[in-house]
């Protein structure tokens, strides 16, 4: 396995500077044969599906190159796809292809940070999914990265290019609703068990799996359900993934944030949760409650299983808030916005009734002070145009995500599930009393104990975690005071795939 070292990186980065040092339109005029931008897609089992559809149908965008250390996934997509598509399962063969501009990157949640340092370092404009990394400490990396060889990365939250969210996000900012009083995220996600397996399960000889382990530690798959022992469910291991808040979650958290008008990762946060319901080889919480201590406080909820114990055997039809099951409530002082999907937004009145139905279409009805704010219009082919676009104008602030917002928006997540990870497990009446200070964290509690009953579970028994109330820097990006907390903010890399301390 041929290694792309650090004279590599220099060299490619070298030549992304001398393109940089030329204006946009002289830019455009190398980027590619007839101006195109070239692209490759690392990983696409899952998500990378979708970013390839969307990519395949872009003017001026080619798809050059793909990338998995899935053999059987990456051959039967190269055959789909017809000739002239170049294959790698090592992404520092393909960043190492002088004939390719851009990364699009849709791989497990360990290795966004590694692969987007590495893009940036080759060259290589970004766009990289949800969450922008796995720990706090990756995410700066990935902004330092960017900025110093002047890279174009944008983070998958495909929220921000939606335009009926930005009339929205402009129409609250401009006061029509008053203050903002909380602001709400929901995973009502229906999750089942993984299954409980006996011992470490085999990979599969066409699995490259010390390419899939990358920066993590080389154990043995825990896991085999539906998806298989590597693919999916590493969702809900620590080492690889960051559970439903960390799968949805960048979403909502990030529409929050957005709506708060919020630069920083919040300065307090602490978690409730537990996986319960079930005994599998999952770690991950599936019902998790974080409180993000901002001037306006931030609530997002996870809840795995389904309304009520009947449900379980009836198509695990989920409970909701306000009718949200996956999105967000903005509750402010003249009414709230409940967002029910990716792209739209419908604002009510304190009394419930709808007043507006922000959706990108032009409305005779709107107050002509909401419009979209300069910068933020959607672009043909969404989230992934919008990155194009900024690729050829050379212009972070083109950018509907930039990875400074992924950056923060993750830093969310991360610190939410630090403060579940070192907390312990508590009886209910321990957990109301440490709550009882936080109006909105116990209200959303009683709710979690609601749903938790009906679900017929005795939290005497099975007890929820109460997490650890951490104060956290938002300049240092450290938590504060806090030695096991900190410990989490990085993790032990493993050679030769390491982020790096100096980018």
């Amino acid at each position: 396995m041929n290694n792309f070292t650090r004279r590599d990186f220099l060299k490619t980065a070298a030549l992304g500077a001398a393109a940089l040092s030329i204006d946009a339109r002289s830019w455009s005029q190398v980027a590619g044969a007839n101006n195109d931008i070239r692209v490759a897609q690392i990983g696409f089992r899952s998500q990378g599906s979708g970013h390839i559809s969307t990519l395949s149908k872009m003017k001026g965008v080619r798809l050059v190159a793909l990338c998995d250390v899935d053999k059987n996934v990456l051959d039967k997509k190269a055959q789909e796809l017809g000739g002239g598509i170049q294959t790698y399962t090592d992404i520092r063969k393909l960043l190492e292809n002088k004939d390719i501009d851009a990364v699009s990157i849709a791989v497990p949640n360990h290795w966004h940070a590694l692969a987007t340092v590495w893009a940036c370092q080759a060259g290589k404009d970004v766009y990289v999914e949800k969450p922008a990394c796995h720990n706090i400490f990756e995410g700066r990396k990935m902004v330092e990265a960017a900025r110093k060889y002047k890279r174009i990365v944008q983070v998958g939250t495909q929220c921000r290019s939606s335009v009926g969210l930005q009339e929205a996000v402009r129409y609250v900012q401009a006061g029509h609703l008053g203050k903002i009083e909380i602001a709400r995220g929901f995973c009502y996600k229906g999750r089942k068990s993984i299954g409980l397996v006996d011992g470490p399960q085999p990979v599969p000889d066409y699995i490259d799996y010390d390419l899939w382990c990358g920066p993590a530690p080389k154990d043995p798959p825990r896991r085999n359900g539906s998806f298989g022992p590597v693919h999916y469910d590493w969702h809900w291991f620590w080492a690889y993934g960051n559970g439903d808040y960390g799968n949805q979650g960048p979403h909502q958290v990030d529409i929050c944030r957005w709506f708060l008008g919020e630069n920083e990762i919040a300065p307090f946060s602490m978690a409730v949760g537990g996986r319960l319901g079930y005994k599998d080889s999952a770690e991950t919480p599936n019902t998790l409650i974080v409180y993000q201590g901002y001037k306006v406080p931030m609530v997002f909820e996870t809840r795995g299983l389904p309304k009520d114990k009947a449900a379980q055997n009836e198509g695990w039809k989920m409970p909701d808030y306000r009718g949200v099951t996956v999105g967000n409530v903005i509750q402010c002082e003249g009414g709230y916005v409940v967002v029910p999907s990716y792209t739209e937004a419908i604002i009510h009145d304190k009394d419930g009734k709808e007043m507006l139905r922000f959706d990108g279409k032009k409305k005779k009805d709107t107050a002509s002070d909401v419009k979209t704010p300069t910068g933020l219009s959607a672009d043909s082919g969404g989230h992934h145009g919008n990155w194009m676009k900024a690729i050829r104008s050379r212009k972070v602030k083109d950018l509907n995500a930039d990875v400074l917002e992924g950056h923060l928006s993750a830093g969310l997540v991360h610190t939410g599930n630090i403060s579940y990870r070192i907390g312990a497990r508590k009886q209910p009446g321990e957990i109301k009393e440490a709550l009882q200070s936080n109006k909105s964290l116990a209200e959303a509690y009683d709710r979690m104990v609601g749903h938790l009953e009906a679900n017929e579970i005795d939290l005497t028994k099975d007890n929820l975690q109460l997490g650890l109330p951490l104060k956290f820097n938002p300049k240092k990006e450290r938590f504060v005071d806090n030695a096991a907390a900190n410990e989490l903010v990085s993790r032990d890399y493993r050679a030769p795939f390491v982020v790096p301390a100096k980018v």
